[in-house]
Formats: structure tokens, C-alpha cells, sequence
């Protein structure tokens, strides 16, 4: 062992026993600040999304998505914030390799029959282990859960340690690099007794001036079991946990904090016995609220939360006008899936409505070009990208809705145009933010922009309402 590596890694190899007996992971943890502010410039995260998914009700203020088989973008507590770059595995024997999911596995995805439960099936291209993940929200609260199950494949593997590289881009900027335009902090919080990694920006004002719905962001990860190891750093510098294990294996030194720039966060999983693990991310105004959100949902269980995730859709699938039984040259297997695909489509036009702003439904769930687009730039510290309202996409998603027979929803989004979004001059504007105000990247009138909201009053039959 080298000379500066302290407690944190005599923790990471010794027996779960002699870990619990040697107290709490908080009094032997580093306790300095981390260095190397503000870190690399951090960026937005790809647009080729393997899944999406969020609960059916307003109650869970947050979506979830999967882009390269890890956790992508997740937007809370309205659909156009987005708080995280990527969430993803590292394994490592410590003493010859480390493995980071993205890098070194490769992935297959499955979903359930709604298509908002996720799962991902990461294979280590060494051979040595398989990780199982599964996605989705607390209808609950304001959160994003995730069943891991490490599996491994060759006898060697069994001894491999799981870490978690949680990699913040909270409030929509994460800071980092010259152009620090939103610059995210972060600790080690220490309330329940254990371990909690905390990333946070309470900045709330942007270049969109007329963007007056912005909160302060705090996310919290707790699990299950309390973690073996838990470290703030800034990304791409040597108090990243990744630098760290990539270099030397092991998370050493820990540090306590990170402040002012693009951060991240690294923890051990202690998988138990079965080896596996409930991960929860939760959301808040604060940092003490987003502990406590994290903390409530781990409550519930994932069997709870998993069947009430469910319910929600399948009850909101019922609600729609079924496709046809049968369909012409189709095989009954050709024909279940067109069933299906129709479903999960539908599914995913009303997962794009934001839970704050009914009928607001954005043009994605995405930021194209995002793994290119600086979450730092000074000059663009809010980037809504097309998960903002434009009239001509939202006229694409309203005849999906429409079609399927949700009328409520297609109704809502007509007022949102006539009512929140439409101009004193009568005309509408290329995009708005979710409040119906226009967007600081809109610019000129776009006729198609214009039509499309007229079209869409009169086939929902809302030609005679008043308020219209």
C-alpha cells in the first residue's frame, strides 16, 4: 500500500464485518476540499436515447433517460431542466484494472410492455461479470430508482468492487473549463449517519430572463445498503473518482467537498449477499430535502414502487382508443407487436408533457448535438434546446394523442398555444419556454407555426370555447 492511501482504502478491502465494527464511513473519511476547480468543461449528454420513461401522474415531477446504456439526462422538477450528465458503473479488482461501463462493456436494453421501464444489461468485454440495471421514477416522489444486479461470469469477478460515478450537471449548466457559467457544487452529507453524495446549484437566474418557474437544484444518491466509500471531485482532474481508480484502483483520497465548477461524485456499492443493490436518486430545493426524498423512497421499496409505476400506465393505456385487432397481411405475432408499438408510442408522446405547464409538450426529451454543447458557456447559461414548445412539433405529437383518443391532453395542448403561448399580435412564436413565454433562441414568424394551432382548435372541436 502506498504511503498516502489511509482508511477509505483499508475500508474497500476489508470484510463487511470489520467494516461495520470500524464505525461510520464519516469519521474516517477525508475531509478536505477537493482540487483542481473548476474541473473539464462540461457538456450536455447524447440525444440518441435508448429509453425514457417517467410515472403517469403530476404527483413525480421528473423524467429519467438512457443514452450509451448508462443514465443520461434526468429532468426535474420540469421537463426542460435537466440535472445530470451521466450516471454510470466501475469495476475494478483493485490492483490491475478498472472498468468504466460506457468504456468497457457493451450493453443490451430491454423494457416492459409499457415501454417506461428500462432495463439494461451491461457485459464486461473481458468476459469477467455482468451488471443488470433497471429504470424508473417513484410515483411517489420526486425520484429515479435503479435495481442493480452484478453477476459475475468468471470465478475471479466475485471479489470485483462495484463503484458509482455520478456526473452532475444540475440546474441545466454544469460549469468547468474557462467558460464556468454555472458552476455546480458538492459534499459528502453526513445527516443520516452515513455516506450521501449531494451535487447542487441554488442559481436560479439564466439568460432567459422570462424563465421565472427556475428553483434551486439539489440531488441526492442514497442506497439501500450504506456505501463503502464516498468522494467529491471535478471531473477530468486527479480528485476525480474516475482518475483515481483508473490510476490507482481504489477511491483514495475521499474528499469531502467540491465547490465551483463541472463535479462529480463517486461511491462504493456494498451489493450483500445477493449482490445487488436499490440505488435512489432524489430531488429537491434543498439540500436536506433531497436526502429526505431519496430517503422516502427507499422506504417504499422497489416492488411498491415498481408496481405503482406500472398501474399508472396501464391504466392510462386502457384509456385509449385500441388499435385494430387485426390487421391485414399481419401474422398474430406481427400484428401483437404493431399493438405494442402503437401503445408505447402513445406512451412516450404523453411522457414529453410537463408536469408543471399542462399541455406544454416539447419538440424531445433531448438536446441534439448535446454531448457537443458546452454546459458552461457564460453566454448560454440556460440551453432549452427542443425541449422547449415549438407549435409545428407540438402539432406532430397532438395528432398522435388525438388519433390514440386522449382527448384531454390533445384539448390541453391547444390551450396552452391560444392561452399561454400566443402573442398579442395573434400570431405565435417559433418557441416558447414552458410557461408559454417565447424562448431566447426564437426568432422571425414561421407560417407553419402560425397554422398549425388553428388546425388543431377546430379538430378538437374547440372552435365555440369561449375562453378560445
Amino acid at each position: 500500500m502506498r504511503g498516502k492511501r489511509r482508511s477509505v482504502a483499508l475500508f474497500l478491502s476489508a470484510p463487511l464485518a470489520l467494516l461495520l465494527a470500524a464505525g461510520p464511513l464519516s469519521a474516517r473519511a477525508e475531509s478536505a476540499a477537493a482540487t483542481g476547480a473548476p474541473g473539464a468543461l462540461s457538456h450536455f449528454d447524447l440525444a440518441r436515447k435508448d429509453c425514457l420513461g417517467t410515472a403517469r401522474n403530476t404527483t413525480s415531477k421528473i423524467w429519467y433517460t438512457v443514452a450509451g446504456g448508462v443514465l443520461s439526462d434526468v429532468y426535474a422538477p420540469t421537463i426542460d431542466t435537466t440535472q445530470l450528465e451521466t450516471m454510470q458503473f466501475l469495476v475494478t479488482d483493485g490492483a490491475t484494472f478498472t472498468d468504466l461501463q460506457a468504456r468497457d462493456t457493451t450493453y443490451a436494453v430491454s423494457a416492459d410492455p409499457t415501454g417506461m421501464v428500462c432495463t439494461v444489461t451491461s457485459t464486461a468485454r473481458s468476459g469477467a461479470y455482468r451488471i443488470t440495471a433497471t429504470y424508473l421514477t417513484d410515483p411517489a416522489h420526486d425520484s429515479v430508482v435503479v435495481r442493480v444486479q452484478y453477476a459475475p461470469i468468471l470465478p475471479a469477478a466475485r471479489s470485483y468492487r462495484v463503484y458509482v460515478r455520478l456526473d452532475a450537471t444540475v440546474g441545466g449548466n454544469g460549469g468547468g473549463g474557462s467558460g464556468n457559467g454555472g458552476a455546480d457544487s458538492a459534499v459528502i452529507d453526513l445527516s443520516t449517519g452515513q455516506p450521501v453524495p449531494v451535487s447542487f446549484d441554488p442559481q436560479t437566474s439564466t439568460n432567459a430572463s422570462n424563465r421565472d418557474y427556475a428553483v434551486p437544484s439539489y440531488l441526492a444518491l442514497r442506497a439501500d445498503r450504506p456505501f463503502i466509500a464516498a468522494s467529491s471531485g471535478f471531473v477530468g482532474t486527479a480528485s476525480d473518482g474516475l482518475q483515481q481508480l483508473d490510476r490507482l484502483h481504489d477511491l483514495s483520497p475521499a474528499y469531502a467537498s467540491a465547490s465551483g465548477g463541472n463535479v462529480e461524485q463517486t461511491v462504493g456499492l456494498n451489493l450483500g449477499p445477493h449482490r445487488e443493490a436499490l440505488l435512489v436518486l432524489g430531488f429537491g430545493r434543498s439540500q436536506a430535502e433531497a436526502v429526505a426524498t431519496a430517503g422516502a423512497s427507499l422506504a417504499r421499496g422497489f416492488k411498491a414502487m415498481f408496481h405503482d409505476y406500472q398501474a399508472g400506465w396501464r391504466g392510462y393505456d386502457t384509456s385509449l382508443r385500441p388499435p385494430p385487432t387485426r390487421i391485414l397481411g399481419l401474422s398474430p405475432a406481427q400484428a401483437a407487436l404493431v399493438s405494442r408499438t402503437y401503445q408505447v408510442s402513445a406512451n412516450v408522446l404523453k411522457a414529453s408533457e410537463d408536469k408543471t405547464f399542462p399541455g406544454a409538450i416539447v419538440a424531445s426529451l433531448a438536446s441534439p448535438w448535446g454531448q457537443a454543447v458546452s454546459a458552461g458557456d457564460p453566454a448560454q447559461t440556460y440551453f432549452g434546446s427542443y425541449r422547449e414548445v415549438f407549435s409545428r412539433d407540438l402539432y406532430q405529437a397532438w395528432t398522435g394523442l388525438f388519433t390514440a383518443g386522449d382527448l384531454t391532453t390533445a384539448r390541453a395542448a391547444v390551450r396552452f398555444l391560444f392561452l399561454q403561448q400566443q402573442l398579442d399580435d395573434g400570431s405565435f412564436p417559433r418557441n416558447s419556454l414552458l410557461n408559454g413565454k417565447t424562448a431566447p433562441d426564437s426568432f422571425g414568424v414561421q407560417l407553419d407555426e402560425v397554422a398549425y394551432p388553428i388546425l388543431m382548435a377546430d379538430q378538437s372541436e374547440l372552435g365555440g370555447d369561449d375562453d378560445l
